[in-house]
């Protein structure tokens, strides 16, 4: 048996990269996983690949109506809120601030700050009055770092750290624990705008951590006894 069987996951964003990869290690592990994304294609053939017990649930996070209904079937799936709850959905634009567009500027705030707290806000109320959950807040390294052209990434990011602070502060003591994941950079699809740029203002692909280790710092966290609180997890090449 697994660490985590019988336990219910929600990943969001696991249609690809990094939250793909957390969604097969926390099965891996034993857990069912609700697999939260846009592309029903690619959460239908990765639930398939999990086997039976997990679930796809095609939707957008930016929208209220798409995560009502994602609580509604997460809820029924797991017969209450999940016991591990993993908010990793998000872009990362680039430009300039003086050339950001505004409305790109928008949007990023509300995929990457905005949307997490929708899906909380979403499961949290269950959590608190079972008094058990795992939260974990994927965050990264400009979300405690300036980079050039990051104005609505880190905007985003740094807020997305900030819920996280004032969630585990807020959660402390309940049952409920709170988790930052911040790794450097993860080699997956989410550079392929910015191909030009590897190797040069950015770092290579070889010198990225890689999503499966991202994934383990999840199942690390989420696995630990209930007594253990483990706030955050900083992740690097090394």
């Amino acid at each position: 048996m697994g660490a985590l069987e019988g336990r219910h996951a929600l990943v969001t964003g696991a249609s690809r990269g990094i939250g793909a990869a957390v969604a097969r290690a926390l099965a891996e592990q034993g857990a069912r996983v609700a697999l939260a994304a846009r592309s029903a294609a690619a959460l239908e053939a990765l639930a398939h690949e999990l086997g039976a017990g997990h679930l796809a649930v095609a939707g957008d996070v930016t929208r209220a109506d798409d995560v009502a209904a994602l609580e509604a079937r997460v809820t029924a799936w797991a017969a209450g809120a999940p016991d591990i709850l993993v908010n990793n959905a998000g872009i990362f634009p680039r430009a300039r601030v003086h050339e950001q567009d505004a409305d790109a500027f928008a949007h990023a705030l509300d995929i990457n700050l905005a949307a997490p707290f929708r899906v909380l806000r979403a499961f949290l109320p269950a959590m608190l009055a079972r008094r058990r959950g795992d939260i974990v807040t994927l965050g990264t390294v400009a979300d405690r770092h300036i980079y050039q052209e990051n104005a609505a990434y880190s905007a985003g990011k740094f807020g997305a750290r900030a819920l996280h602070e004032v969630l585990r502060a807020e959660t402390r003591g309940t049952g409920v624990r709170a988790t930052l994941v911040a790794p450097g950079p993860v080699d997956t699809d989410l550079w392929n705008p910015h191909e030009r740029s590897l190797g040069r203002s950015l770092p290579s692909r070889e010198a990225m951590l890689r999503a499966e280790d991202v994934a383990r710092a999840v199942v690390f966290a989420v696995s630990t006894p209930p007594h253990v609180d483990v706030e955050e997890l900083r992740l690097s090449r090394s």
